[in-house]
């Protein structure tokens, strides 16, 4: 059965989605995949959607670097190949659009990198906000520039005051995201 979910984070609204199995998306623009829950059933006590709240949570308040959720990525061949390989940029680093194509065996596909990069479904899980230009700038992604800093900065790849959420400061908004998760 799918299912989504909404929870307010630093970032601001995020959606979950899942098939009942795993977890299919996770957006930090909800408004843009909102039609795509037509008919779904909004539950965010069942699995894995608890879970990855529960994780999130974690994360947000900085005890948790890493996720252990079942995730279903679907995309082509290429695109799944991508992000399978951001799974294994570390926290705290970042690796160039170059670096990712080098690592899938593609070195000439950096902009077919991007445009993968770019349609990762299950976002901060799937971390394409850890995917920078080759002159170190920040580019590109999908929930916009402000949230991809803010990411950077909240995991120490940037050197930015963790004050720079969209609203609140981190704490408060991380306090409330776990209260909202319970």
């Amino acid at each position: 059965m799918n299912t989504f979910c909404y929870a307010e984070s630093p970032l601001g609204r995020l959606l979950l989605t899942s098939d009942g199995n795993a977890l299919t998306g996770l957006y930090t623009a909800p408004e843009r995949k909102s039609q795509a829950t037509e008919g779904w059933a909004q539950e965010a006590g069942t699995e894995p959607l608890a879970a990855t709240l529960r994780q999130l949570s974690e994360y947000f308040a900085g005890t948790r670097r890493d996720f252990d959720l079942p995730l279903r990525l679907d995309g082509t061949a290429f695109q799944t190949r991508v992000w399978r390989e951001l799974l294994q940029i570390p926290y705290g680093e970042t690796w160039s659009y170059g670096q990712l194509a080098k690592r899938i065996g593609n070195p000439g596909a950096s902009r077919a990198v991007g445009l993968a990069n770019g349609r990762n479904p299950i976002s901060i899980l799937v971390p394409c906000h850890r995917v920078i230009g080759a002159d170190g700038s920040l580019t590109g992604y999908g929930g916009g520039l402000e949230r991809k800093r803010w990411l950077l900065a909240h995991e120490g790849a940037l050197n930015l005051s963790r004050e720079t959420a969209p609203s609140r400061g981190l704490h408060q908004v991380a306090m409330d995201f776990r209260s909202a998760a319970e």
